[in-house]
Parts: C-alpha cells; sequence; structure tokens
C-alpha cells in the first residue's frame, strides 16, 4: 500500500509540475504577460472564457483554480531551498556521486509541497468543471484528448 502512495504522489507531483511549468512559461511563448503571471492569468481566463462562453460566476471559478495552481507552483518552487528547480535537479549531480540523501530531501519537499496544496487545487477544479453544462464539459475532454492543443471550434 504505501508504495501504491507513493506512486500517487508522484503522479499529482508530475501533474503539479507539468501545471505550473505551462502556466509560467505560456506567458513567455506567447508574449502575454511579460513574465507577470497575474497578467497571463488573467488572459488566460478571458481565452478559455470565450472558447468555452463562460458566465462571469464560471470565470470567476476559473479564475480561483487558475490562483490555486499558481500558489501551487509558487509552492513547488520554494519546497527544497533555493527556490531554482533546475539548480536544485542540477546539485544533485556536483559531485562525483549523486547527492542521493539531497534527492531524497528535495523528493519529499515536493511531495509534501504537492500534498498540501492539492486538496484546494482539486476543490477548485471540481468547483469550475461541476460549473459547466455537458457542452462545455465536452469541450474541456476534446481540448485534453487533443493534448491540450488549440481549442476547436464546435459550432
Amino acid at each position: 500500500m504505501k508504495h501504491w502512495i507513493k506512486r500517487t504522489l508522484f503522479g499529482f507531483a508530475g501533474l503539479a509540475v507539468v501545471a505550473g511549468s505551462i502556466a509560467g512559461c505560456a506567458g513567455h511563448r506567447h508574449g502575454w504577460g511579460g513574465g507577470d503571471s497575474a497578467e497571463f492569468r488573467t488572459k488566460m481566463v478571458e481565452r478559455v472564457g470565450s472558447k468555452l462562453e463562460l458566465d462571469a460566476s464560471q470565470k470567476q471559478k476559473l479564475t480561483v483554480l487558475s490562483e490555486k495552481l499558481q500558489a501551487q507552483r509558487e509552492a513547488m518552487r520554494g519546497a527544497g531551498g533555493s527556490g531554482d528547480p533546475r539548480s536544485q535537479f542540477k546539485a544533485l549531480f556536483a559531485g562525483n556521486k549523486l547527492d542521493q540523501a539531497a534527492a531524497t530531501r528535495l523528493v519529499d519537499e515536493k511531495t509534501t509541497a504537492v500534498r498540501n496544496g492539492s486538496p484546494e487545487i482539486i476543490a477548485a477544479a471540481a468547483d469550475f468543471f461541476d460549473s459547466l453544462n455537458a457542452a462545455q464539459q465536452q469541450k474541456v475532454r476534446d481540448f485534453m484528448d487533443r493534448g491540450g492543443r488549440r481549442w476547436g471550434h464546435h459550432g
């Protein structure tokens, strides 16, 4: 059972890292926000809002979800010391042997950050998704089926 729990936590950690990376990097790739995550989140909510034809209440729920994801991203970056995941990872390989103790600490710290933030993210995601009508939910599923590439134009 303990092995299953670790695998589940690593899965959540992976999801959080991916979601945080997308949120953090997408602004740079698309010229949104110039590094300002609040501006990026606002533009993302507007874009998704228009594609899904969200009402004001649904946009607010999406805003809450994006804020929770950003908080999780910041917690993940802050876990483990320096706040720079790349340098934290590179430091494990700095010597002639992998620093196993530091690797274990890093995984434990990131896992704790994910475990602590996941309930709020899950609740915000559920609140947003559950507020969507059937057609909106299907658009979200279609988007996920395409691997997050381009919103389709459903008539």
